[in-house]
């Protein structure tokens, strides 16, 4: 049985490599959407256009998804939770 890690591969990137490079104040609430094979990533203030923008490079691209300085992409019935102290 296959497990599918999208989200282990995606949060280990975006902790070790790439969130000390986007977490600025500017990019605050934005979302980074991350190709968990190659690294690379592409950050908008839509996730739709965020994804878009990175499979031009990537066109196989397993997306995963942050907003940055938060806890969620989305809260539904809930708030997000800020986790930077920008």
């Amino acid at each position: 049985m296959r497990t599918d890690n999208t989200a282990l591969r995606g949060k280990a990137l975006y902790q070790e490599q790439i969130r000390s490079l986007v977490e600025t104040q500017e990019s605050l609430g934005k979302i980074v959407a991350i190709d968990i094979e190659s690294g690379d990533y592409e950050v908008d203030s839509d996730l739709l256009a965020a994804s878009r923008k990175l499979r031009t490079r990537h066109a196989s691209a397993r997306i995963w998804a942050e907003r940055i300085g938060y806890n969620a992409v989305y809260a539904v019935g809930g708030t997000r939770t800020r986790t930077t102290t920008l």
